[in-house]
Parts: structure tokens; sequence; C-alpha cells
């Protein structure tokens, strides 16, 4: 997520804003450490400052871990956009569904720019028409498509394929509703 998210960014925000991503080891480190985080971030986050939470869902119920997620939230003292009025929110929590790769799935003309000998139809088969509902873990069905069409024969390299998609993606033509819901929490960070 943190290649995906360096190379993306840069190229969605306005000049002159700036971003950081602080990365865990895996989700339940975040979730083991993210109260705390957010507390310290609460004590002096400016009034014009957002925070965007990014996890994969993987095999977590979503509607329990966005629950999980906001509740970690409201005890460290930091009103959620799920919770604020207006535009006031200080933090999003967003869920990549399944996993980031589904972003992937999402945007297929940016993977096939990327790697050219994918077949353009893929997004059309059965079981990847919807990039957040593919099952059995979207990385593997990734990277079986990936591998029929030649590419990753030593297994997939996900930090490469994050940075170089990361590059291509186009928003706009994105088809992921999770990326969708994403890159609105961005837009509105940046109101």
């Amino acid at each position: 997520m943190e290649a995906f998210l360096r190379a993306l960014l840069p190229r969605v925000l306005p000049e002159g804003r700036t971003f950081e991503v602080h990365t865990f080891q895996g989700k339940s480190d975040l979730l083991g450490k993210l109260e705390a985080r957010l507390r310290g971030y609460a004590a002096w986050l400016p009034p014009d400052w957002r925070v965007l939470v990014v996890v994969d869902r993987d095999d977590d119920d979503c509607r329990e871990l966005k629950l999980r997620l906001e509740e970690i939230t409201q005890r460290a003292g930091l009103l959620s956009r799920s919770r604020a009025d207006s535009g006031s929110w200080q933090i999003v929590n967003r869920i990549a569904i399944e996993e980031l790769e589904a972003w992937y799935f999402g945007d297929w003309e940016a993977v096939r720019a990327i790697y050219p000998r994918v077949a353009p139809s893929i997004p059309q088969r059965q079981g990847l028409r919807d990039p957040d509902a593919i099952a059995g873990g979207t990385w593997e069905a990734f990277e079986r498509v990936m591998r029929k069409h030649g590419y990753f024969k030593g297994g997939l390299r996900k930090i490469e394929v994050a940075r170089a998609i990361g590059a291509e993606i186009e928003p706009a033509r994105n088809r992921s509703g999770s990326f969708q819901a994403f890159h609105q929490a961005v837009a509105e960070a940046l109101v």
C-alpha cells in the first residue's frame, strides 16, 4: 500500500499539497498501535490536516472492521468523516476490499499500460467483473492472471507492481467501489 500511495498521491494532489505515509507491519500491527498513534495526533493536529487510514479487508467482515476503526478513532479523540456533521472531520477510515490488488482490477487499462501482454478482456471474465467481489484472494487472482500472460514466473513482486500501477491508475476510470470511496475521501480532504 505504501508504494502504491507514494506513486498515486503526487499525481492526484494539487501542487503544494503534501502527504506522509506511515506504515505498519501488517493489519494486526496497525490495529494494535493505531489508537496510540491517533491519540498523539489528536494532541497537535492542525485544523486543516486530514488523516486517512487505509487497511485491507482480507477475510474480515467489512462492517465489523469499519466499526472497529471508528471506535479506535473515537477513543483517540478524533472526529471521523462518518461522524462529522460537515467538512470538519479529521480522519477517514477506508478499507481496500478485499486487498489492494482489487484496485488494480478496477483500472485494467493501467495494468495493461505496464504489462501489455495481459488480455484486455480480463475484467469481463466471470469472477473478475466486480473488482471488490473477487473470491479467493485478489492478489492471488492477480498473480494467476499475470503468470498466465508471462509475467512474474518467480512470484508476484508486490512492491514493484504497486509502485508501477500506482503511477498509472486514473481514479475516474477505476471500477472498484472501495477505490472510489478512498479517492472521494482524498478529494474531500483537499477542500
